[in-house]
């Protein structure tokens, strides 16, 4: 079921898999959070296996894929509380992708209880510097005043898609599709508070998978937040740059169904 969420002065598009496939009312619901190099549909190739088991809620970040443009001020906990409050989920096994996975360790530190496990596939995490490149940001600026989407495009695969394969199309579409959001949200959206330095607080069973060929500062920052998230899976995926999901499907969702049997 396909919907519009309200969120704090405006709104989110979401999709709900409900209870299909006999999910029934046991098992614990999972929300899929997206990353900041693409959008919701970057988890088609494993939302049906989910989806059999386990209800599935997933939604696009505001300005990314079919969310409108921010037009006031928010944060992206904030986002991810309310639309847990719109469909009442009390707990759920949060799923997130790189940025996905910043807001879900956020929500995770914020509101434990509503946490049954965390996820996490190439996560960011909010007050971790080592992810700056000036070069990168110089390079993204340059192309977006020249109105130049294929070269954005083009270093996005070169930065963060170096698996895929030949035009890539899967990795390609979900930038272009990212990318607007990028621009749309930098006025308004507020950075949750510092996260990495609080990592140690982390109680919830946890998994962490990272692309092996992922951006090296990528890398090294799973690398450090494994470090210090009490009792983490740290999980190496070899064929795996930014896009766990797209290059390697059945690890991803056979992590997230191992996770969910395991705190069920």
């Amino acid at each position: 079921m396909e919907l519009m969420v309200p969120v704090k002065g405006g709104e989110v598009w979401a999709d709900d898999s409900g209870d299909a496939g006999g999910a029934g009312g046991d098992n614990l619901p999972i929300v899929l959070l997206h990353p900041g190099v693409g959008v919701s549909t970057v988890w088609d190739p494993i939302l049906p296996r989910l989806a059999a088991r386990h209800r599935v809620i997933r939604y696009d970040v505001r300005g990314f894929g079919r969310s409108p443009a921010p037009t006031t001020s928010y944060s992206l906990v904030e986002d991810l509380r309310a639309v847990l409050d719109h469909f009442a989920l009390e707990r759920a096994l949060v799923v997130g992708s790189s940025m996905g996975g910043a807001t879900a360790i956020s929500l995770a530190l914020d509101c434990p209880e509503r946490v049954a496990g965390l996820a996490l596939f190439c996560p960011g995490v909010t007050g971790y510097t080592g992810l700056e490149v000036p070069e990168l940001f110089a390079a993204i600026g340059r192309l977006a005043e020249a109105g130049d989407m294929d070269g954005l495009v083009a270093l996005g695969r070169r930065t963060w898609g170096n698996a895929g394969v030949g035009d890539d199309p899967e990795g390609s579409a979900q930038l272009r599709a990212a990318i607007p959001g990028w621009f749309a949200n930098q006025p308004h959206q507020v950075p949750d508070a510092p996260a990495f330095d609080r990592l140690g607080e982390l109680d919830v069973p946890c998994v962490l998978a990272l692309g092996e060929q992922d951006q090296p500062e990528a890398v090294r920052c799973n690398e450090d937040m494994a470090a210090r998230i009490p009792g983490v899976r740290l999980v190496r995926i070899a064929g795996s740059d930014h896009y766990p999901a797209l290059r390697a499907p059945q690890t991803v969702a056979e992590l997230v169904l191992e996770l969910a049997e395991s705190v069920r």
